[in-house]
């Protein structure tokens, strides 16, 4: 990985199961591929979340997740993965957002 090109995605997640497979895949899917994904999930209960957080960290190791203890809020979890990030540039993707697959490459030009 090239780190002065390196984008950290920041993700917190609370129990967005539903949406968080898409929304993963739509960063993991980027035609720019030097990315790392963090996310922070702020004590998910669902057990939905932590079952694709754990299958997708295990699968890609540009995946990094952080499991809080309690939550805090999501300010608070984009606040921790955003201490972790190491890219030089930062883009910030809610648990139940998508991207289009040419989102980081267009605007990294």
């Amino acid at each position: 990985m090239d780190r002065n090109r390196l984008v950290s995605v920041i993700m917190p997640t609370y129990n967005a199961g539903k949406y968080l497979a898409d929304s993963i895949n739509s960063i993991l899917n980027q035609s720019y591929k030097n990315l790392e994904l963090l996310i922070t999930d702020d004590a998910s209960t669902d057990p939905t979340t932590l079952q694709f957080l754990q299958e997708f960290a295990s699968k890609d190791n540009r995946v990094d997740i952080l499991y809080l203890k309690e939550n805090h809020g999501a300010g608070y979890a984009r606040n921790k993965s955003i201490e972790r990030a190491k890219g030089r540039y930062i883009a910030f993707c809610d648990s139940d957002d998508r991207w289009t697959t040419d989102k980081l490459e267009k605007q990294i030009a």
